[in-house]
């Protein structure tokens, strides 16, 4: 059995992917804007979204080698160790200087 797509079907996931885009977009843009590192709660927190929407993010984003671990841990709001990310380019700024 094949399934197709809708045409309200392509265009939820085509609302979707421009969602996720955007949501990246805000990520790195933070990361970017705080070269030392934040975690995935420090993010959430500065860009006003809840975790549920940026948390996904973070791992496309590591994915397309755009963000790291920076070996650093940090608390998070549960009380959990959590990992400091940071923008890959911030590093091949750096590196250019």
């Amino acid at each position: 059995m094949s399934r197709h797509l809708t045409d309200t079907s392509a265009a939820a996931y085509a609302g979707i992917a421009d969602m996720a885009s955007h949501l990246r977009a805000i990520v790195h843009r933070t990361l970017y804007d705080h070269p030392a590192g934040l975690t995935v709660d420090e993010v959430c927190s500065l860009a006003g979204y809840p975790r549920y929407s940026l948390q996904p993010r973070f791992t496309e984003l590591r994915h397309k080698e755009m963000i790291r671990d920076t070996g650093l841990r940090r608390r998070n709001v549960s009380g959990a160790k959590a990992i400091v990310w940071r923008a890959t380019v911030i590093d091949q700024q750096g590196s250019a200087a």
